[in-house]
């Protein structure tokens, strides 16, 4: 599948459309460190696994995923779904490691427990369905 390596340009107008496409249903857009740590926070109280999908507005595959990424959070409450724009949180972005987006981290209890690099949704549709098991939520 695609990847988006990582790329140094500035942010186009459309930024605004990122939002809507790439964030609805129940995915959190994560702005920044302070709102990262709170929904980090409030899914370790309420017993969710969070799936944080570090992502970029110019990233063919990152938009291809999205949809994909928004069902899934409509259809399991018991996951919490972040996106964070690595242009817009840059130096978060780099203390996560990201190499090339998207790169979807699965944390639970604030600890990350797998990791998936790139838009291949049935590796990240695989990989849902056995964080739901290992927790015994029901499967995609």
């Amino acid at each position: 599948m695609g990847q988006c390596v990582a790329k140094q340009e500035t942010k186009d107008d459309d930024s605004d459309h990122y939002h809507i496409d790439f964030a609805s249903g129940n995915v959190h857009l994560i702005t920044t460190k302070e709102s990262w740590d709170e929904k980090l926070s409030e899914a370790i109280k309420d017993g969710k696994i969070v799936i944080a999908n570090f992502s970029a507005t110019w990233c063919g595959p990152c938009r291809v995923i999205a949809p994909f990424f928004s069902e899934i959070s409509e259809k399991h409450p018991s996951l919490m779904l972040l996106l964070v724009d690595v242009d817009e949180l840059t130096e978060f972005s780099t203390s996560w490691d990201i190499k090339a987006t998207p790169t979807f981290f699965f944390l639970k209890d604030g600890k990350q427990v797998d990791k998936l690099v790139g838009a291949n949704k049935p590796e990240l549709q695989k990989k849902i369905t056995a964080i739901l098991d290992s927790a015994g939520q029901s499967q995609i």
